[in-house]
């Protein structure tokens, strides 16, 4: 059985979640190398829609996130990949998960603590853009 990957563009959306606890970690996209990656590697790729290219969740950061298990909508236009993850987070502002912000009384709010400084990360990785004029 395939995945369709023609609906957005040749990307389908992929939500990953910790197999421990069952946490929304993410929310990503992968085309169809991406996925075949994924699968060969053992470890969540993804396609960048604002770089245009394919990446390793962790490749900067070590925080890299190890497949268990991946499911499939009913429409198969979408994954569900459980993972074990390595490091402290995965957001790259330096939260356990991207999805740290609650609505209460609305307006967004932090509602967890970081749990690794960015900055000391990806430090490495902003220097060589900065160097490059990319920042």
């Amino acid at each position: 059985m395939k995945l369709d990957f023609s609906k957005l563009e040749g990307l389908v959306p992929a939500v990953i979640q910790r197999e421990s606890t069952g946490r929304v970690l993410m929310v990503g996209f992968m085309n169809e190398e991406a996925f075949r990656r994924t699968l060969e590697t053992g470890f969540v790729n993804f396609f960048s829609r604002s770089r245009n290219k394919l990446w390793m969740k962790g490749e900067t950061s070590g925080h890299r996130l190890q497949v268990k298990t991946i499911s499939t909508d009913c429409d198969r236009d979408a994954v569900l990949v459980t993972v074990v993850t390595e490091g402290p987070g995965v957001c790259h502002e330096g939260y356990e998960s991207c999805f740290f912000r609650r609505l209460e009384g609305g307006e967004w709010v932090e509602a967890e603590p970081r749990t690794f400084d960015p900055k000391a990360v990806y430090a490495d990785t902003a220097a060589a853009k900065a160097k490059e004029g990319q920042l």
